[in-house]
């Protein structure tokens, strides 16, 4: 499996028992997303394309 390096969104906060998300973008054509206060919990995977048009929507 890739080794994703994941980063804590800037629209996350730093509140205890907040949403927050953390993405990762090292891996070519992949983006990877998880909940930061599971760090062990599952991941989403999406292609850099997807993630792109979801980003993009307003």
């Amino acid at each position: 499996m890739n080794e994703f390096e994941f980063v804590k969104s800037s629209y996350s906060s730093d509140q205890a028992n907040t949403e927050c998300v953390e993405v990762a973008t090292n891996v070519a054509g992949t983006v990877a997303l998880r909940d930061s206060k599971q760090t062990d919990g599952p991941v989403i995977r999406v292609t850099d394309t997807a993630w792109a048009a979801f980003a993009g929507a307003q």
